[in-house]
């Protein structure tokens, strides 16, 4: 697959979206098949007993589709990540250093029972010039196989390499796949906090990914009442199975009082369960709780907490969280930048809702998954988390022995980003 790989970084910005425009069409030419298929998975996934959160995931509809096909569509769109300059610089007369972007090479990408989710990370290793191992979750084999076949077809159709994109299908695979660290560059897992962990411990790849999302939505005093109650609401059950789904909410407690009713009844609208502290209980009807089991529930279910203030609300994100997306509302713009400032999140967001962390919904096309961690991506891993660089020195007869004894001297002098590279 390492000749394949380095067939793809060579491959054109032009050939990549012909691949990604021919997937566009062969998926919605053949949408009914893959529907068809998709209802055999949800089949045995009732048989199963599987989880409401996990069968909302599996579904692949008509909307879904769309999702998706907008998604190839902004990639199409966006501008070649390959071969971009971030640092051009002369050494000395005739010795020149580039900064270079490049694919990764070879990704294993290991996700959870969404069929959407093998077209975004295809389509988008497709566009980075990577080639790609995919491994989704058993409950939608079906689903999976029939988008993998049409992908993979528009990819060959192309002109891009046979093995560009593999897929596998076996539970066995992934320790088979964990141990080809002289083949696979990343991997990507979706997943528990318990198999990502799994995952890490397991191999002697590099791992990019998250675990939990635990996100926070913390409402300080200077909350307008009016975007605050909405924005929880979309947050909570705008779609209760993804991992940017609010879990906990901080409340200011010189709001609690006049507050808390009002979201209460809002989101009790909506089916939520509302799970709180002892002295959220005083206030409204929840089920108590310490802050020691304030989890993710991927379900219509909410903690809440009263903080004295956002240095105790950002105390409590930073201790409990996972690092993925936490928000505040405020009118008060230096508590915002603040709390921006403190969280260690991937994505910190002001008086809107956390559903927002997402790779289509920030321009990116689509999303591998998001990354809590601090190296190299983080937050919705796009495009430009799938490469990484190189340098390239252009010399002409230079040797190291020159500069060492003094015959000669580095002036290292900026060039133009766009100079030519010889």
């Amino acid at each position: 697959m390492k000749l394949d790989a380095a067939s793809m970084a060579a491959s054109s910005n032009e050939q990549r979206n012909r691949a990604l425009e021919n997937a566009a069409e062969k998926l919605r030419a053949h949408a009914a098949e893959v529907f068809a298929e998709n209802e055999k998975d949800l089949a045995a996934a009732t048989e199963a007993g599987i989880a409401p959160a996990v069968m909302k995931r599996l579904k692949f509809n008509e909307d879904k589709l769309n999702d998706v096909l907008a998604g190839i569509r902004q990639l199409v769109s966006l501008p070649d990540p390959l071969g971009k300059v971030s640092l051009a610089r002369e050494l000395d007369e005739g010795l020149r250093l580039y900064r270079v972007s490049c694919p990764i090479g070879v990704i294993g990408v290991i996700f959870e029972a969404r069929p959407d989710a093998l077209v975004q990370i295809s389509t988008l290793c497709i566009k980075s010039g990577n080639c790609a191992i995919l491994k989704g979750g058993k409950e939608t084999t079906y689903t999976n196989r029939a988008l993998f076949r049409l992908i993979h077809e528009a990819v060959t159709e192309a002109g891009l390499p046979e093995n560009a994109l593999l897929q596998a299908e076996q539970h066995s695979e992934i320790d088979e796949l964990l141990s080809c660290d002289r083949d696979v560059d990343l991997l990507i897992p979706r997943g528990s906090n318990a198999f990502v962990q799994y995952i890490m411990n397991n191999t002697k790849i590099p791992v990019m990914g998250h675990a939990d999302g635990i996100c926070h939505i913390y409402v300080d005093k200077a909350a307008d009442f009016g975007k605050a109650v909405p924005i929880i609401v979309d947050a909570k059950t705008q779609y209760t199975a993804a991992c940017n789904a609010v879990e906990t909410l901080l409340v200011n407690r010189e709001i609690a009082g006049e507050f808390l009713p009002l979201l209460a009844e809002a989101l009790k609208a909506e089916h939520v369960r509302l799970l709180g502290t002892r002295e959220v209980r005083e206030i409204i009807d929840v089920t108590e709780i310490t802050e020691d089991e304030f989890r993710e529930y991927l379900d219509l279910a909410v903690s809440v907490k009263l903080v004295k203030d956002v240095d105790e609300a950002v105390s409590h994100i930073n201790r409990f969280g996972s690092h993925h997306t936490d928000s505040i509302i405020t009118e008060d713009r230096e508590t915002a930048l603040k709390f921006m400032q403190m969280v260690d999140s991937a994505g910190v967001y002001q008086n809107c809702s956390t559903r927002f962390a997402d790779g289509f919904r920030y321009g990116f096309g689509a999303e591998v998954g998001i990354s809590t961690g601090k190296i190299h991506a983080r937050g919705p891993v796009g495009l430009e988390g799938l490469v990484t660089y190189k340098y390239k020195l252009f010399g002409d007869g230079h040797i190291v022995g020159d500069y060492a004894a003094g015959r000669r001297q580095f002036h290292f002098r900026d060039l133009e980003k766009d100079a030519d590279r010889d």
